[in-house]
């Protein structure tokens, strides 16, 4: 990976530079992932950071020029991961940047356009870099070689330009084809009398096999490359090809094609068998040993391929084609349409069928095989004239690493954007829910039970806070959720949430419990454990439910892993280390291996539509690894299902439980919270600073509100008296942390009371300050007033 360092000339150079790495950066990104919003969020960055230089440069009256160093680690960081290759440019040409994919194509770092070195193409390349420099980009096809090359350049700010070639592929395997040719595989070719070529696209030798050489020019150690193949052949009245050298006397030749490359303006493989001369009047027929030599020649090859007779069945495959296909070379299938499934059987016969029977050039299509029904390859077809029984040539390459690949890819890309879309709807519903959780409490304190009113307004806050559990679980699944850590043994929550299981799995269903030996602690939230077992035990119910009978079973069981254990799995996800285990095991119909890879995604379901969210195993699944912890399922049809949580043990001792960490124990306080002092209320969403204001007022305290973090510092200036400051974390103009700082500077010991929608886990960088509490939202008027009284309380 090469990079480079622009040296700074003015005060205003850094911020240049700063920009356009980060310009350069964002197209990267841009062009690597697809992702428009990380994109413009580096660009943000940069102009950020570049302006605090500036401003630390300013204030610091320093007159030296100092030389600025760009961190291009980033940018190459994502250029290694571009299948294609990648380079930068400067205003003078120069080469800033570019990744490994680029040294292999052009053989190091030399500066575009003179990777091509003199000519048309090269003119073509500085006529697109002229032209990106004036209209933002340009795109060109120009040749490397043989082989067609696609650049496309973009204008990154004003002093970079970023250069994209594709189209490598081809030629990287012809380099490799070329090695092979001109060493040990040409060799034993050579032994079995094969004659073997490569190709440019416009017909000249690129390589050559010692044995060609020797028959097309009478000179094994004679150098042919360049010349153009088809004046060593000549044809006679019956079509018959001869080298030129030999004339009409020498053996007839039969003439071999091999596909090796997707392009088809890319170089060609041909391979060349002797043949005897038939009987004038008779077809030309296989010579007894041909078969064997185009067998060998087939074995050789790297790439996978298999020959197939006129009535569509196999002749041979190679070992490339057997791996790539995972056939049993024991009992190999009849036909091609064996391989792939049911849908794709027609259309694979249908293409052997017209090549068999004569059909031109070839065909590439995508299928599907029987064992990998969801990872298509690319499957090329071509006839195959003067190979005795061959008719077609079949060959491929297996796309189902790179597809997988590209499938993880695009799934952790979505994970992360629904993560990003549930964690902000969250965050806005909690300030919604706050405002109508509080109002209902105050018109609580206003009606008693027996009034017409009441029960209403008890359904409102109810389905309020049914809302908020909603709300929960999208910050679950987007593992942004406030939790509350205890050390605690697991089988304590397994007794605690026992009760619980026994009415909702009913009388069908029969729960066994199992705990082990020896189990450690683990460090997590009892209460969003017990949700965990809840959703895992509801789900397995379903499945028991749907198949009938008698013979339901539910087993939890609990169970210590040791290090030597999970070194003994050998498993690339599960750490070396100590492990409580709990295992929930179900008797149901099990889960089809098509659906199981696809589980843990959200609002996926199997259930009918309304009967099912989606979200209860990712809920589970963001749970268990904001705990650290890991999560395995394992199912067989017709004998049910098996989830795996490992939860790693915590060495220190058990702490008691604390209030509002369980369930069970998270009903408000009765004892009133009254209290008496001033209290700076800062809040963006005015609906819950209304109610904020109102809840506070009525426990006794003076408050004061500001809408944001710059009006808060404008109550400041005459320096009241306050007790207590609270305050939203993400506002706009000005954040609760930013504004707490300023405000520590007048008032040092003054507790601070963080409330936010977002998880608490999510902000703990900002709001790690001293003599800080923090309530999540939605919040009620008690809660808001305990928080209040306990924070004045600590300080």
């Amino acid at each position: 990976m090469l990079s480079k360092s622009p040296s700074a000339s003015s005060p205003v150079l850094p911020l240049a530079i700063a920009l356009v790495a980060g310009a350069i950066a964002a197209g990267i990104i841009l062009w690597t992932i697809g992702s428009l919003p990380v994109a413009i969020g580096f660009v943000a960055a940069a102009v950020v950071l570049a302006g605090v230089a500036l401003g630390v440069r300013h204030w610091t009256g320093s007159a030296e020029a100092t030389e600025p160093v760009v961190d291009w680690s980033l940018a190459q960081t994502l250029a290694s991961v571009s299948p294609h290759a990648l380079a930068v440019t400067d205003r003078a040409g120069r080469l800033v940047c570019a990744n490994d994919r680029y040294a292999a194509l052009f053989g190091g770092y030399p500066t575009p356009p003179g990777v091509l070195g003199d000519g048309v193409d090269a003119s073509a390349l500085a006529g697109a870099a002229r032209s990106a420099w004036r209209d933002g980009d340009a795109r060109v096809t120009v040749r490397q070689g043989d082989a067609p090359l696609v650049a496309t350049l973009a204008r990154a700010g004003e002093a970079m330009l970023v250069w994209r070639f594709e189209g490598g592929q081809a030629i990287a395997e012809a380099v490799t084809m070329r090695a092979m040719i001109a060493g040990d595989v040409g060799e034993r070719l050579g032994g079995a009398g094969v004659m073997v070529a490569l190709l440019s696209a416009d017909g000249r030798i690129r390589a050559a096999n010692r044995v060609f050489r020797a028959r097309a020019v009478g000179n094994e150690d004679a150098t042919i490359e360049g010349r153009d193949f088809a004046r060593f052949l000549v044809t006679d009245s019956r079509g018959r090809v001869r080298f030129e050298r030999e004339g009409l006397g020498g053996d007839p030749l039969r003439i071999v094609q091999v596909p090796f490359v997707d392009d088809p303006d890319g170089p060609m493989l041909v391979a060349m068998l002797d043949e005897e001369e038939a009987p004038v009047g008779l077809m030309p027929i296989a010579a007894p040993g041909s078969a064997a030599q185009v067998r060998a020649l087939v074995s050789l090859l790297p790439v996978g391929m298999a020959l197939v007779d006129r009535d569509g069945r196999f002749l041979h495959m190679n070992d490339a084609f057997v791996r790539a296909t995972g056939v049993n070379p024991v009992a190999p299938p009849l036909y091609p349409g064996d391989l792939v499934v049911r849908e794709d059987k027609a259309a694979l016969a249908d293409a052997v069928r017209r090549f068999a029977g004569g059909a031109q050039h070839s065909a590439d299509m995508a299928v599907r095989l029987n064992d990998r029904s969801e990872e298509p390859i690319a499957l090329s077809i071509a006839g195959a004239r003067g190979l005795g029984e061959a008719a077609v040539v079949l060959s491929l390459r297996d796309t189902g690493e790179e597809g997988k690949l590209k499938r993880q890819v695009a799934q952790a890309t979505k994970m992360q954007a629904v993560g990003q879309l549930a964690g902000g709807v969250a965050h806005d519903f909690n300030n919604i829910l706050t405002a109508i959780i509080g109002h209902c409490d105050l018109m609580l304190m206003r009606h008693s039970p027996g009034d017409s009113d009441y029960d209403d307004i008890q359904q409102i806050r109810a389905n309020s806070n049914r809302a908020a559990s909603l709300t929960r679980q999208l910050l679950a699944f987007s593992r942004q959720q406030t939790l509350r850590p205890q050390v605690l043994q697991l089988p304590d929550v397994i007794s605690e949430v026992s009760n619980l299981l026994k009415r909702l799995l009913g009388e069908t269903v029969q729960l066994v419990v199992n705990h082990g030996r020896g189990l450690g602690s683990v460090r997590a939230d009892p209460g969003q454990l017990e949700q965990v077992v809840v959703n895992l035990a509801v789900n397995a119910r379903d499945a028991m439910l749907s198949q009938g009978g008698n013979r339901n079973v539910l087993t939890i069981e609990t169970l210590a892993t040791s290090a030597q254990e999970v070194r003994a799995m050998d498993d690339d996800v599960l750490p070396v280390g100590d492990y409580v285990t709990l295992k929930v095991s179900d008797t149901g119909t099990g889960i089809p291996a098509d659906v199981l890879p696809k589980i843990f995604e959200p609002f996926f379901t199997t259930k009918e539509v309304g009967k099912g969210t989606g979200l209860g195993l990712s809920t589970v699944y963001g749970i268990i690894k904001q705990s650290g912890g890991y999560i395995f399922a394992e199912s067989r049809p017709g004998q049910g299902s098996t989830f795996t949580i490992h939860l790693p043990v915590h060495a220190a001792a058990a702490e008691p439980p604390r209030l509002g960490t369980n369930p069970k124990l998270k009903s408000e306080p009765t004892e009133p919270a009254w209290g008496s002092g001033t209290i700076l209320l800062v809040e963006d969403e005015d609906m819950v600073r209304a109610i904020a204001e109102r809840a506070l007022a009525r426990q006794g305290y003076t408050v004061m509100t500001a809408e944001h973090g710059e009006a808060a510092l404008e109550l400041l200036a005459d320096r009241p008296h306050i007790d207590l400051l609270i305050s939203d974390v993400v506002m706009p103009t000005m954040d609760g942390p930013t504004m707490v700082r300023h405000v520590r500077k007048v008032y040092p010991t003054l507790p601070i009371l963080f409330m936010s929608g977002y998880a608490e886990e999510q902000l703990r960088r900002s709001i790690d300050l001293d003599q800080v509490s923090f309530l999540p939202k939605p919040f009620s008027v008690q809660q808001l007033a305990t928080a209040a009284r306990d924070a004045l309380a600590k300080s």
